[in-house]
């Protein structure tokens, strides 16, 4: 038998987002399958062991068949997992937990090559997290204005133009998790005073300021578009962003948005929804914002992790030496 699937928030979230799962024709159920049994049987790792691999896998095939449509177990690169990895780091996943999933995803293609169902071990390639994963690149501000413009034109053929414009808006304005943007009720919405409250891990609550272009970008879509996209009858929490049924919005749809703005955009360098915090914090910190006041604003417990944002090219650091050092 498959494994139970992970009984967590995030697990139960993360397979609400890949729409339908795992579909019963798609050759990885077997697979996994057949893996728990090598793990058993020439591993010979404990029954709490094996259920962790089996939740991490399951998971990992989901956002394969679900999210990158793959078929093909062989055809899985080094680019897809590392695309999976960032999506379990925007989750907020502890270091330790990361390292455990990419264990497990190293001996599940480990597996797949001995028995000849793919040719390499694109996993062997991935390296422990020392401290935290790599994160996206940075955008620059005209890359993003570019991006928000793609999402809302007519070239992008969209359904919901000024949603989708709103959505990007929203993540750069705020720099919050996707799905915290994807929970958003209108309840949280403050454009009288300028500000959005955010529920972000362990439900903990915070207040981020959010500019004008936002709120009026949000205001657009309220006005135009929620109404049309509202179904009669159908229960949305009052959630801000709904889909084109009438549902909530999911991170899996945020993330095939950013993805098809950066391409109308003509940006060919991967983009994701998290580049967008990324940048929010990157842009902040260039202009001037204090750390702490960063760290408040992206809802992090450590100093620490906000560090993590500092990381700003070379190119500007030497701007601000010339600009502050007596003998620049």
């Amino acid at each position: 038998m498959l494994p139970a699937p992970c009984t967590s928030a995030q697990g139960r979230k993360f397979r609400k987002q890949a729409r339908h799962g795992m579909a019963k024709e798609t050759s990885f159920a077997p697979l996994l399958r057949d893996f728990l049994h090598y793990l058993k049987l020439e591993k010979g790792l404990s029954g709490n062991t094996l259920d962790a691999y089996g939740r991490d896998i399951h998971n990992y095939l989901d956002y394969l068949f679900a999210v990158l449509k793959l078929r093909d177990p062989g055809g899985v690169s080094l680019r897809h997992i590392e695309d999976y990895l960032l999506e379990l780091t925007e989750t907020g996943l502890a270091a330790t937990t990361i390292a455990r999933n990419i264990s497990s995803i190293r001996s599940f293609h480990l597996f797949l090559m001995l028995e000849g169902h793919a040719a390499a071990n694109p996993a062997q390639l991935v390296k422990l997290p020392k401290k935290a994963l790599k994160l996206p690149e940075v955008l620059d501000a005209t890359q993003i204005a570019r991006m928000i413009e793609a999402a809302g034109s007519s070239e992008a053929a969209s359904r919901t133009p000024l949603r989708d414009r709103a959505i990007l808006e929203c993540l750069y304005a705020t720099g919050m998790r996707v799905s915290e943007l994807t929970e958003l009720t209108l309840a949280q919405l403050y454009p009288e005073i300028g500000f959005v409250r955010v529920f972000g891990k362990g439900s903990k609550e915070r207040l981020i300021p959010a500019g004008r272009k936002a709120f009026e970008a949000v205001e657009s879509y309220l006005k135009s578009e929620r109404g049309l996209l509202q179904k009669p009858g159908q229960t949305t929490d009052n959630a801000v962003f709904l889909n084109v049924r009438g549902s909530g919005l999911s991170r899996v749809s945020v993330w095939q948005l950013v993805k098809k703005a950066a391409r109308f955009a003509g940006i060919t360098s991967p983009v994701y929804p998290h580049a967008f915090r990324h940048s929010f914090a990157t842009h902040l910190l260039e202009g001037g914002a204090d750390l702490r006041s960063v760290q408040q604003m992206l809802g992090h417990v450590s100093i620490n992790t906000t560090e993590i944002y500092t990381h700003v090219d070379r190119s500007f650091l030497q701007q601000v030496y010339r600009d502050f050092h007596p003998r620049g």
